[in-house]
């Protein structure tokens, strides 16, 4: 079994994934818009690797920064948390994943290079996304993330995007998570023809925005 987690990242623990008889293939497998502990804990105890909570002003999902420190204080020591966000000031990203404990964050807007690397000096672990065939995944590594998302042009709305779109992403030295209208009857599909390091999910799994269904998680990570 492979480790899958941000093991290059010096404040980063190596989260082994639990065996998994799937077509996911031991992927890395980041369930997002986490808004209650409830939720958390299921997805982490069905399997999930990462969970997202939504910082993005306006979004569905949005979570406060004092809730999300709560349902980051009960879940396992070990869980990947990760903050989204858009469009942020560095500082404010900087602040919010510290106040509420969390242990990286995702950059989901037109954030500039520049930008992403000054969160990555105070953040251990930094997720950089990118809509499918944005020009800037050709030059990804000025950002400095650890890891690229590549979604759709709205995200959060669970569209499905053209995922030839995907296939040429660059991938040398770099993790890529695949996004945007992924959910159980797609995911295979998308792991057998993109063959991402991981995938993320949020609509896919609902049954409510911002309320995972607990037979889609299982169906998505089983």
């Amino acid at each position: 079994m492979r480790s899958v987690a941000f093991a290059d990242s010096p404040d980063a623990k190596v989260v082994a994934p639990p065996e998994r008889a799937s077509s996911l293939l031991r992927v890395f497998v980041k369930i997002c818009g986490v808004t209650s502990e409830e939720d958390g804990l299921l997805a982490v105890g069905m399997g999930a690797d990462a969970l997202g909570l939504n910082f993005v002003l306006g979004s569905k999902r949005q979570i406060a920064v004092d809730r999300a420190r709560d349902i980051v204080r009960r879940l396992p020591s070990e869980t990947m948390t990760v903050g989204i966000f858009r469009n942020e000031l560095p500082e404010r990203v900087v602040e919010i994943v510290q106040r509420a404990g969390l242990r990286a964050a995702q950059l989901h807007g037109d954030e500039s290079a520049e930008d992403a690397r000054r969160v990555r000096s105070r953040i251990p672990v930094v997720i950089k996304a990118f809509a499918a065939g944005h020009p800037a995944l050709s030059r990804v590594a000025d950002f400095g993330a650890d890891a690229i998302m590549i979604d759709g042009a709205e995200p959060g709305s669970g569209e499905v995007f053209d995922w030839s779109l995907a296939e040429g992403a660059p991938s040398a030295g770099h993790r890529v998570l695949l996004a945007g209208g992924l959910h159980p009857g797609n995911v295979a599909d998308a792991i057998a023809r993109v063959c991402p390091w991981g995938v993320d999910v949020a609509t896919g799994v609902e049954s409510a925005p911002g309320r995972k269904d607990p037979v889609k998680l299982r169906e998505f990570i089983a």
